[in-house]
């Protein structure tokens, strides 16, 4: 057993995680806000509560955490670099991992880090779509574009969302912004995200038409990706991949006719998928 946590800017997620079946015991399912702009030992205080919580009363040396965190980040170190960025400067420079196992009466050697960008697509490769395969890449598309790279030990931040593309940057044309303004541009309708774009039920051809044109710029983003790294899937998640059926197809169909023949993924395992990425930082083989 080991504790997936994942830390975002308002709040700590946490649930224990039975690394033999891969599976998160949803009891232990533990989500609470967290001040970030307080001082050091309010935010150390706020995630120990939780981890306390979601262990019960399992002895104190048999816990083992894996730790999804923002970056910058000494992952390896457990040092904290981020810096005027409204959230945890408070933490800048100081040895998370020693602050937080000496909090909980741990070595800091129970305590483990993986770069939250990287941890999606790390649970996915542990436990979800992309289990059999050991070169994989990944995109998170909604607010924002998230991109991750695994090649057979831990998957790591891929950093591609302001990747020149077309006139601008790569999450320019694969976010839910995009949507919104193409749509916008077409019919003078204003949409709150791409949900709501696919319950309209007028502006059928419209609707198609942003997807076709969606679809041939993740096809281009993908190209490059998958010529730098050459993996064996592709997993997509995010909460556009909740409309997948409306552009995998034509995606898929491009990428074949530029003779790149891999199989495109929906992600499977939701908001579970950082917990359990970073919980199977504690597996010896994922």
């Amino acid at each position: 057993m080991a504790l997936g946590i994942d830390i975002g800017g308002s709040h700590i997620t946490a649930a224990v995680v039975n690394l033999e079946t891969r599976t998160i015991d949803t009891g232990s399912w533990k989500r609470t806000r967290v001040n970030s702009q307080g001082t050091p030992g309010e935010i150390i205080d706020a995630w120990a509560e939780v981890i306390e919580d979601a262990f019960r009363t399992a002895p104190v040396a048999t816990w083992h955490i894996g730790i999804g965190m923002p970056g910058p980040f000494d992952y390896t170190e457990g040092i904290s670099l981020m810096k005027d960025q409204h959230k945890y400067d408070a933490l800048y420079n100081l040895n998370v991992k020693q602050l937080l196992a000496a909090r909980l009466s741990l070595t800091p050697d129970h305590i483990r880090f993986i770069n939250d960008a990287g941890c999606f697509l790390q649970g996915e490769v542990f436990s979800g779509a992309a289990r059999n395969y050991q070169h994989v890449i990944g995109l998170t598309l909604g607010t924002g574009l998230g991109s991750a790279v695994y090649h057979g030990t831990l998957a790591e931040d891929a950093n591609r969302w302001c990747a020149p593309f077309l006139d601008g940057i790569a999450e320019d044309y694969l976010s839910t912004r995009w949507f919104i303004k193409r749509f916008h541009e077409l019919t003078g309708i204003t949409v709150k995200d791409v949900k709501a774009l696919t319950e309209l039920t007028t502006s059928g051809a419209h609707v198609q038409q942003v997807f076709d044109e969606f679809a041939r710029h993740l096809s281009a983003f993908l190209l490059t990706f998958i010529k730098d790294e050459s993996p064996e899937a592709i997993v997509i998640g995010g909460n556009i991949a909740n409309a997948a059926e409306r552009f995998f197809p034509a995606v898929t169909r491009e990428l074949e006719n530029n003779n790149i023949h891999i199989p495109l993924l929906q992600a499977a395992l939701s908001e579970q998928a950082a917990i359990l990425g970073a919980a199977s930082l504690w597996k010896p083989e994922v």
